[in-house]
């Protein structure tokens, strides 16, 4: 009989397991009929970006990773060329785009020195939540800023972020989009503590935090931070990364996986979680997140 691409890829991700827990295929074949304690819980997608040029382009991409076992895409704003051919896409694919992340919060900081530098991230901030809200997404990453030297300091970060970002909530509340701050190597907030505090200082309903669980490891445990923000964790980034390898296939760095799922399912995490990243292809990203996040 012809195999569909998915029961390959099902078949794959059995012979995958097998050999990382040490079994024969049709033993793992039997315990992956268990119940998965995220399945229903944990909805995997990729960094999609741009998802296509057009219409026909964005079909093939979304009904690709749809066969892969993917649940959803996170595109990006600016870049998805064009808002309504996606919205027909999804439709026709019945795949979804969660969100969006922001792509000017790097360059245009809502931390730089400049206040017309700032006035210029704050506008692309609110156009990335009415982006992410035409896509029916629910959410807009966001990197609130850099701390880059003495004009732009920690505390500096802090303050003149958190005003740009309360100038957008009134957007974000009528949209019904929420705005998730990411933990990235940008010298802020580098514990949990911290991070907790920069949050609950914003105290907004639509501001959390989009918790990247490899960024994290470079500076403590994942399961800490995750049990320290807790419901403020709205979505996740998934990534690995090790002292001797950095950032890498997911199951070959320094993250506790097992600690991680217990943490998660500590604090009743339910929602996206979103591979940046690559491993050996999108099927191998596929099935890692299956056995790493038990989905």
């Amino acid at each position: 009989m012809e195999q569909t691409r998915r029961d390959f890829v099902k078949t794959a991700a059995i012979g995958v397991g097998a050999t990382m827990l040490g079994g024969n295929p049709l033993a793992q074949a039997a315990e992956d009929k268990r119940p998965r304690s995220n399945q229903g819980k944990i909805f995997k997608a990729d960094k999609g970006g741009g998802i296509g040029a057009n219409e026909n382009e964005m079909i093939a991409k979304l009904e690709y990773y749809q066969s892969l076992g993917f649940d959803g895409l996170e595109g990006a704003s600016p870049g998805i060329p064009d808002l309504d051919a996606l919205n027909r896409a999804m439709k026709k694919s019945g795949m979804p785009v969660h969100g969006v992340v922001d792509m000017v919060h790097w360059k245009q900081r809502l931390s730089d020195p400049d206040p017309a530098v700032r006035e210029i991230g704050r506008a692309a901030l609110e156009q990335a939540v009415l982006d992410s809200k035409a896509i029916g997404g629910t959410t807009v990453l966001l990197v609130p800023g850099r701390v880059s030297g003495e004009n732009e300091t920690h505390d500096d970060v802090w303050k003149r972020s958190i005003v740009e970002v309360r100038k957008v909530i009134p957007v974000a509340k009528r949209e019904k989009i929420k705005i998730l701050v990411e933990n990235v190597w940008n010298g802020f907030c580098e514990t949990p503590e911290q991070f907790r505090d920069y949050i609950d200082e914003i105290d907004s309903e639509w501001v959390g935090v989009y918790f990247d669980i490899g960024n994290v490891r470079k500076f403590g445990k994942p399961e800490d931070w995750i049990r320290m923000l807790g419901p403020r964790i709205g979505k996740l980034d998934v990534k690995d990364w090790g002292v001797e390898n950095g950032f890498c296939r997911l199951g070959e760095g320094d993250v506790d996986w097992p600690a991680v799922r217990e943490a998660l399912a500590e604090i009743n995490y339910t929602g996206w979680a979103t591979r940046e990243g690559r491993d050996n292809s999108l099927e191998d990203t596929a099935n890692q997140m299956d056995i790493l996040l038990d989905l």
